[in-house]
């Protein structure tokens, strides 16, 4: 059953206003940011003719690597010469991030047009005025724009979970399970195999659907055998070898060797290349290796400062605190120094202890959202982790991310490296300050 919208009060943004008056408004007229299930957006989709794109579509889900995946097929095809649209969430800056046009964000003015005929079709008269949260509303606005701009390719990154997600209105050609770990567990649940299956809801009868987690829940085989999705698994179908400073891909179709190291989750590229290899054959290997190498991410263990050396990354699960602990290796003997903002809703004390014996000092800084965690928390949760530590820990709390950051500089010499982590939040914060 379609829902209404009951604050009646609040009027849509007049002609002349602009984005930021765009987003409040989104923002003012769904009680959640949030809301889990399809039957609303895609109503609205209908309105609009937006659930048949007239581009090739692929989906990507997962725990982790999504986005670094997307930026990685999305190289490829640039190189290879195809127009490409990519949708992905959250942005660190600016919402114009969210939706990409050949590796351009798009302008305000399209994005305005887009929520302008999306609260047309949502209140049309003699219609029932159906409500949209504001993931919803920029899923919209992405396939808007992609159907009005018709790219070769389009890319669809899953928010949250897969099954109930708003992308997953759209019949992808191809869809992509990365990872899959215990996250969000209020709308995924608490196991891996239920997390497994919604993802798995992206999955097409008799397409193809590729699956980059190694550990899969057998939650997501079972489904994909229940559609007849076309599964190809890394490590039976694909597989991919580190070999020094280069590094090889093994598919059905052959192999390509000597790859340049990504700057992205080596994980993701061979994932991204199986994806490139089964839908589109013809692509040639030197697309591929320079499309791969060259990708890059913001916000992805992304280098900010060179002296001292300052690195962000989004990481704020297990999963991803894991992987930025192993990267952060290479750094020793160097003094490792976090920079740490986490929102309640994850799993703190799992994150800190991926990353208890890489960091040498910590600086916890509060987050000055509806969903922040304050410092004091993250610190009691390093103490807890280190009860039984006899060396002292060094942590420090702060209100702030520029307090933080300036406490840092002040405690740093060149040699440290500082990693800034735990949440899109706190990487946004400081990319303002730096």
């Amino acid at each position: 059953m379609v829902s209404v919208n009951s604050n009646q009060a609040i009027s849509a943004p007049a002609k002349e206003a602009n984005l930021f008056q765009w987003l409040d408004y989104l923002l003012s007229i769904h009680p959640t940011e949030i809301e889990m299930g399809l039957t609303r957006v895609t109503e609205v989709a209908q309105r609009l003719d937006l659930l048949h794109l007239n581009s090739t579509v692929i989906t990507v889900a997962g725990t982790n690597g999504k986005g670094t995946t997307c930026a990685m097929i999305e190289s490829v095809l640039l190189q290879a010469g195809k127009t490409v649209g990519v949708y992905s969430s959250p942005h660190l800056v600016h919402f114009n991030e969210r939706v990409r046009l050949n590796h351009k964000d798009v302008s305000d003015e399209q994005l305005i047009a887009a929520f302008t005929a999306i609260e047309q079709a949502r209140s049309q008269p003699q219609q029932t005025e159906i409500s949209l949260s504001f993931f919803e509303y920029a899923t919209l606005a992405g396939l808007y724009i992609f159907k009005q701009a018709t790219p070769d390719v389009v890319l669809l990154e899953v928010g949250l979970g897969g099954r109930l997600d708003a992308t997953n209105i759209i019949d992808a050609d191809a869809c992509v399970i990365t990872s899959i770990d215990i996250d969000h567990q209020e709308y995924l649940g608490d196991t891996r195999e239920l997390v497994g299956r919604e993802k798995a809801g992206v999955f097409r009868r008799h397409r193809l659907a590729v699956i980059g987690e190694p550990d899969v829940p057998h939650t997501v085989l079972d489904y994909a055998a229940e559609i007849s999705a076309n599964v190809y698994q890394v490590n039976k179908d694909f597989s991919y070898h580190l070999n020094g400073d280069k590094w090889q891909f093994s598919g059905k179709n052959g192999a390509i060797n000597s790859l340049t190291l990504p700057k992205l989750p080596l994980a993701n590229a061979a994932t991204a290349i199986a994806v490139i290899e089964q839908t589109w054959p013809e692509i040639s290997t030197a697309a591929i290796t320079t499309g791969i190498a060259t990708a890059r991410l913001s916000g992805r263990l992304e280098q900010v400062s060179d002296s001292p050396r300052v690195l962000v990354d989004v990481a704020h699960n297990p999963h991803a605190a894991k992987y930025l602990a192993s990267q952060l290796q290479q750094y020793k003997p160097a003094r490792i120094i976090a920079l740490c903002g986490m929102l309640k809703d994850k799993d703190a004390s799992a994150v800190l202890t991926e990353l208890n014996d890489t960091v040498d000092e910590w600086y916890f800084t509060s987050l000055d959202v509806e969903r922040g965690l304050d410092a004091n928390t993250l610190a009691s949760c390093l103490a807890a982790n280190n009860a039984t530590n006899t060396t002292a820990v060094k942590a420090f709390q702060f209100d702030s991310i520029d307090q933080a950051w300036q406490s840092v500089s002040a405690n740093i010499t060149a040699d440290d490296v500082v990693i800034v982590f735990g949440s899109f939040y706190t990487v946004a914060g400081f990319s303002k300050i730096l």
